[in-house]
């Protein structure tokens, strides 16, 4: 899987931060970065869940 974020839809709501803290990360400018872009396939659970969780959709998955 790869994720990307659209950043002109994403308002940093973090609820992707707290859903995969491994993963997503709001620095202190309230910037989201993605830390594993290809997530191990132990968290796509959790990266897919954070995704349908984004109050704006800003998150797209491709799966592999």
């Amino acid at each position: 899987m790869r994720i990307t974020v659209d950043y002109l839809v994403c308002e940093a709501n973090a609820v992707c931060t707290g859903l995969a803290p491994e993963v997503f990360e709001l620095d202190d400018d309230d910037q989201l970065h993605v830390l594993l872009p290809e997530p191990p396939a132990e968290l796509s659970d959790r990266v897919r869940h954070a995704a349908r969780s984004c109050p704006k959709a800003a998150i797209s998955l491709k799966e592999s």
